[in-house]
């Protein structure tokens, strides 16, 4: 008789990875944030505001071992005094969640400074972290992309947001390519509408609640389920990108 233990696949621990996340203060990237500390990892994030810096922070010590800074992405220099300061806190990075991500309006309501502020957060800001963390995860390492299922809703205010994540897509599958005979690997998780500070003010948290409830919207938690799952497959193995959608979600 074959052992159970047999019917199943090794699934690596957890427990005493170091991991750096970007936008990690509030949405999705908190949520990953406290439960990878919840399963043993050390997190370090940042975000923009102090305040959520602070909240963040509060709910990860219930948990595990977090710490962080407060810097804005966008601005010069800023990915790679991030990731200095997560290497020195933490004493090295073996997985990167790369998050950190603003809205965007339809490029006609939008005017060149916003523009250039979203390129450089959600496109710029995205590649650089790639580019940072992938000097520092070591070759049993992971760099985690969170996208948007925008890359295929195509609609006529998604013109900026869409095309940016479009591009991480392409960019991912590219780098998963480069990186993987390192021993890295590369994943992209695409979630679709989920409750966060980012569909304010078009979906106020009553109306998430609500639509959580009514299972159109997911929560932040299930994205960070699903990041785990793929953190945890054999090193062998690579879940190179991940759609995590509402069960009952309407097209946009």
């Amino acid at each position: 008789m074959t052992p159970a233990t047999d019917a199943h696949t090794q699934q690596p621990t957890l427990a005493g990875r170091r991991a750096a996340i970007t936008g990690g203060t509030t949405g999705i990237g908190r949520a990953i944030a406290v439960l990878l500390a919840s399963e043993g990892a050390e997190v370090f994030l940042c975000g923009r505001n102090e305040d959520h810096l602070a909240e963040a922070l509060a709910r990860i010590e219930e948990v595990g071992r977090g710490s962080g800074i407060a810097i804005d992405l966008a601005e010069a220099d800023n990915v790679a005094h991030f990731f200095d300061a997560a290497e020195e806190k933490m004493g090295g990075i073996d997985t990167a969640i790369i998050n950190a991500a603003v809205a965007a309006e339809g490029i006609t309501d939008t005017d060149e400074a916003t523009l250039r502020e979203v390129i450089a957060i959600n496109f710029t800001g995205y590649l650089l972290s790639a580019h940072h963390a992938a000097k520092r995860v070591g070759d049993a390492g992971d760099i985690v992309f969170i996208g948007s299922t925008s890359a295929y809703a195509l609609g006529p205010g998604s013109t900026i947001y869409a095309g940016i994540k479009y591009g991480i897509q392409g960019f991912t599958q590219a780098l998963r390519r480069e990186l993987g005979p390192k021993g890295i690997r590369v994943s992209n998780v695409e979630p679709g509408l989920t409750g966060s500070d980012m569909q304010l003010p078009d979906i106020q948290p009553d109306e998430q609640r609500e639509r959580i409830a009514d299972e159109t919207m997911l929560r932040a938690e299930d994205i960070a389920v699903g990041v785990h799952y793929l953190l945890t497959q054999p090193r062998r193995a690579i879940v190179q990108q991940l759609t995590i959608v509402p069960r009952d979600q309407a097209e946009e």
